[in-house]
């Protein structure tokens, strides 16, 4: 019996994504932040000063869930919200210098997690699958806006 693309693709993709993230937190713990937090501080370090909504877009968070990770890392003092010159009702999101520090720190860190996840894949099947894991983003990014038009 074949085995059904939900469980191929969908559940294992999933799955993957999952223990990325717990592992992740894991190694992320002795920071006081999570994966979570981190690839809002990361995005933030490539792209700073920048709205919420232009945050959530490039983090690839909802509103919500944006908000509650600048919470926290407004909190710890990694981000600042600044009014926007340009539409009182919004604010632009800065890095702080010692959210930039720890970024910097933790940038090779997590590349080194990152070598051990994919240590033994060779360059061709790495390049091969970042091919396929690109299609399937696209195609799934169009059905979503077939959903939100």
């Amino acid at each position: 019996m074949e085995m059904s693309k939900d469980k191929l693709i969908g559940f294992a993709s999933v799955r993957t994504s999952r223990k990325i993230s717990r592992l992740l937190n894991h190694y992320l713990k002795p920071y006081q932040i999570t994966s979570e937090q981190w690839s809002v501080l990361r995005t933030l370090k490539e792209s700073d000063h920048i709205s919420q909504k232009e945050l959530s877009e490039k983090a690839d968070k909802d509103q919500a869930t944006l908000t509650k990770i600048l919470d926290l890392l407004e909190k710890n003092d990694f981000v600042k919200r600044v009014a926007n010159p340009k539409d009182r009702r919004s604010f632009l999101i800065t890095i702080t210098e010692k959210g930039t520090g720890l970024a910097e720190e933790l940038y090779p860190y997590i590349e080194g997690i990152f070598s051990k996840v994919i240590d033994g894949i060779n360059k061709e099947s790495l390049e091969t699958y970042l091919n396929v894991l690109h299609s399937i983003e696209s195609n799934t990014d169009s059905l979503l806006n077939d959903i939100n038009n």
